[in-house]
């Protein structure tokens, strides 16, 4: 069985999607905050329906698929 990841509206994605984050989400261990309206390319999906991975500014992040919406 494939898993299903869907982004906050309900839309399938699925691994070399673009997606935007919908909120401004501090990055744990961090002082840093992944502004609203980033665009991720390229996201790959986890063994978590929840979670993507995606490269933002040079590092690889664990994103919550409620707060993307596909591009």
């Amino acid at each position: 069985m494939e898993l299903e990841v869907k982004d906050s509206n309900g839309n399938l994605l699925k691994d070399g999607d673009s997606v935007t984050l919908i909120k401004d989400l501090k990055v744990r261990g961090s002082s840093a905050v992944l502004k609203r309206g980033t665009k991720v390319k390229n996201i790959r999906l986890t063994d978590d329906p929840e979670e993507v991975e995606g490269k933002i500014e040079g590092s690889m992040m664990v994103l919550k698929a409620c707060f993307l919406k596909k591009a």
